[in-house]
């Protein structure tokens, strides 16, 4: 992956944003994001094309879209879209990457994005239908992420089966990879080995490579290890660990930025990222929303002496 072994994904001002009640405004959040730039962040998912009276806090992710674009074009730009109006908007704006959110809980489904699994596959099939007509080297990238995947503050257990048969129908639809969401906290290490061993024999390796971790129940890091174990090679996390889905209750903390670049440097494996250029992005978030609990053991404790990142 162009010099470095793992990507991580900066999901914090779309997820981390979408779940506060205060509102950053669209200068500061172009700040922080030009400091997790400055960093080394490859790919940042900077909003989701949503209605604004239901997520007020993303009501400006198109000028976001538009300035990011404008001031990093080295950027990959993602965004979320929960249907094919929002794939529009998004395409519009000129975003890099769509990512479209199928929870394997259908009672979740409902709450999140108000549509059945029938209904979710028309929109993906909508959304391919969209990107198809656009000239083969101007179409951004079309993730499908199952999210509550490895279970559901709504219904409980979710079967691996239904996991993999929903990335089966994904793929087949055409979008160009599928992710995997903990969308409850609810995953260990072996359940992350099994599923997405599963995953990846159904739909091929090549397009099961991300994963999206939460902290919820403290088991976010030794989930990641257990990705990378069976191959995953992308990470979406959040700088302080803002975040977490409205939809589902007590789904706090995704995994932290800080934390989760730090571990994987300290295991020789390269992010690209600069954990001094972290801290200072961190400084900007803390300014521009300073009643918002941060997280994080490196930024509270620090870095080991003599630490020295991946070469």
């Amino acid at each position: 992956m162009d010099g470095i072994d793992v990507l991580v994904s900066e999901v914090g001002p779309r997820d981390g944003l979408q779940s506060i009640a205060p509102i950053m405004p669209t200068a500061a959040k172009l700040a922080w994001i030009d400091a997790l730039v400055a960093a080394g962040l490859r790919e940042i998912e900077v909003g989701s094309f949503v209605p604004a009276q239901l997520l007020p806090q993303l009501a400006d992710t198109g000028e976001v879209v538009r300035s990011v674009k404008a001031r990093h074009p080295g950027l990959h730009v993602a965004v979320l879209v929960p249907n094919a109006k929002g794939a529009e908007a998004a395409l519009a704006a000129g975003a890099d990457k769509l990512t479209l959110p199928l929870s394997a809980s259908e009672t979740h489904s409902r709450k999140n994005l108000r549509r059945t699994h029938a209904q979710v596959f028309e929109e993906v099939q909508r959304i391919v239908d969209l990107l198809s007509a656009l000239p083969e080297g101007k179409r951004p990238q079309f993730e499908g992420a199952v999210s509550t995947a490895f279970g559901c503050t709504l219904e409980g257990a979710v079967p691996q089966s239904k996991v993999v048969a929903l990335a089966e129908k994904l793929v087949a639809l055409g979008c160009d990879e599928v992710g995997l969401s903990d969308t409850s906290g609810y995953a260990n290490p072996a359940q992350v080995r099994r599923l997405v061993t599963a995953v990846q024999g159904a739909i091929g390796a090549e397009r099961m490579t991300g994963l999206h971790l939460h902290n919820t129940r403290g088991l976010g890091l030794a989930n990641v290890v257990a990705g990378l174990e069976v191959g995953v090679t992308t990470f979406d996390s959040s700088q302080g660990g803002l975040g977490g889905c409205p939809f589902a209750p007590g789904a706090s903390g995704n995994i932290v930025t800080e934390d989760l670049v730090f571990m994987l440097e300290a295991m020789g494996l390269r992010t690209g990222i600069d954990l001094d250029g972290l801290a200072r992005a961190r400084a900007i978030l803390r300014a521009a929303l300073p009643d918002e609990p941060l997280y994080g053991f490196v930024p509270d404790a620090g870095l080991p002496l003599g630490f020295e990142r991946a070469a």
